[in-house]
């Protein structure tokens, strides 16, 4: 199976604030783990992140990569891969089609592995923009409670995505638990 990640929030700790450098980056306890636990079981990975500090002028693309690149050394020395690394670069008011929540990076992701279509994808983030993405491209929604996501599951409460279930998980460590569990790894 597919499983799409957002990136800052649910593998990294996220505050709201820019993570400008690659020493700024620090995995979420347990997410490292939980991704190379989903390569063990045969699911493949893909990222879909928004980046618009590089637009902001806040890092470069070289910063960027150094931070992806830590993240694919940790989940590479865990025993996982990621598969691909989806950024949009881009500033909100630049109306681009790869920021989320529209669906130009899972268009990337969806590309990347031929497939006709994501229905059957799973993709896990922490705010809004990822789940209404998620239900757009016909992937499965899921909702962590790190990073935004605790915000992000109270404005559900009051503001339900129409015709999207989220299913909602402490962690990426709490859902990779449940999806195992649920597959009989």
């Amino acid at each position: 199976m597919l499983i799409i990640l957002d990136r800052d929030g649910v593998i990294n700790e996220y505050d709201g604030n820019y993570i400008c450098s690659a020493d700024d980056w620090h995995p979420i306890p347990g997410s490292i783990d939980a991704v190379a636990r989903l390569c063990h079981a045969g699911h493949r990975i893909a990222i879909a992140t928004n980046q618009s500090g590089i637009a902001r002028g806040f890092y470069d693309v070289d910063e960027l990569d150094a931070m992806h690149d830590k993240l694919e050394q940790l989940v590479e020395a865990a025993g996982g891969c990621i598969d691909l690394i989806a950024y949009c670069p881009h500033h909100p008011d630049d109306h681009c089609r790869c920021r989320k929540p529209l669906t130009g990076l899972l268009g990337q992701i969806q590309s990347h592995y031929h497939l006709d279509s994501l229905a059957g994808a799973i993709m896990v983030g922490d705010s809004r923009k990822d789940l209404e993405a998620a239900f757009a491209a016909d992937c499965q929604p899921v909702l962590v409670r790190t990073g935004n996501g605790t915000d992000t599951e109270r404005h559900l409460d009051a503001r339900p995505i129409p015709g999207a279930e989220v299913a909602i998980y402490d962690n990426l460590s709490t859902f990779t638990d449940a999806l195992l569990s649920a597959e009989g790894w």
